[in-house]
């Protein structure tokens, strides 16, 4: 069991739950913020816009929620001021952990995060201590519960441009290159396939095996970093076995 697919889908389902708490209203927000303040308000010229966009929609912000936070980040509107910062270290076992962080004050969640690490056996790490061994590519996920099968969707994938597909336990994993992963969605929904989700993500060139007391630390981690409000997106190189 992969390490990134085992946390893609614990992550997809704590979604649906955080969602209720306003957890994912509120990263979803920054993240819009952030996009219009890196490449403007316009999502058609503003890919990242666009996929922040979407999954604001699909977890039901309102479109005024979402209008407002498009306005911040471009400063038509006070309250935008987030600093976009990439976190680095280590877990249980030496397992590779990134971080995508927004915060409007540095030093307290530098703080916060080294707490959380080392309380669960981990240590935060220098810029660049482990962000060689990741590779950047978007990510488009099909349950197998939507009824898609293999072979179809196979061709599909290859016939819109992505770069490979993984079979996974209840999903099915397609890697695109971070510029082509809308266009990839797009051409896969046309041809009538049910995407779970679509995102930029990190993925890990080898994995760390883990087990036991290791492997509960290593997912509490991860857990308490999720529900930080300053954490957008953590991933780690580890393998659980069963």
């Amino acid at each position: 069991m992969s390490g990134h697919s085992k946390w893609s889908t614990i992550k997809r389902k704590k979604a649906k739950v955080d969602a209720q708490r306003g957890k994912v209203f509120t990263r979803l927000s920054k993240e819009i913020i952030m996009a219009a303040k890196a490449g403007g308000g316009d999502p058609e010229g503003n890919m990242r816009l666009k996929t922040a966009i979407q999954k604001a929609k699909e977890v039901n912000i309102p479109n005024e929620n979402i209008q407002r936070a498009i306005m911040k980040g471009t400063g038509e509107l006070g309250g935008g001021n987030f600093e976009e910062i990439v976190y680095e270290g280590y877990g249980p076992g030496g397992v590779a952990v990134m971080m995508e962080i927004l915060t409007d004050n540095r030093n307290r969640t530098a703080g916060e995060i080294r707490h959380l690490f080392s309380r669960y056996g981990g240590n935060l790490g220098e810029t660049g201590c482990v962000s060689w061994m990741f590779d950047k590519k978007g990510l488009i996920m099909v349950d197998k519960a939507s009824g898609a099968n293999e072979d179809d969707l196979l061709l599909a994938v290859l016939e819109a441009g992505a770069e490979d597909m993984k079979v996974e336990e209840d999903s099915f994993e397609i890697y695109t290159e971070p510029e082509s992963l809308e266009s990839v969605r797009e051409n896969l929904a046309a041809q009538g396939c049910v995407i779970a989700d679509a995102e930029i993500t990190m993925i890990p060139q080898t994995s760390v095996n883990l087990a036991g007391n290791e492997a509960e630390q290593m997912l509490k981690l991860m857990d308490s970093l999720e529900d930080h409000d300053d954490v957008q997106e953590v991933y780690a190189n580890f393998d659980i076995t069963e």
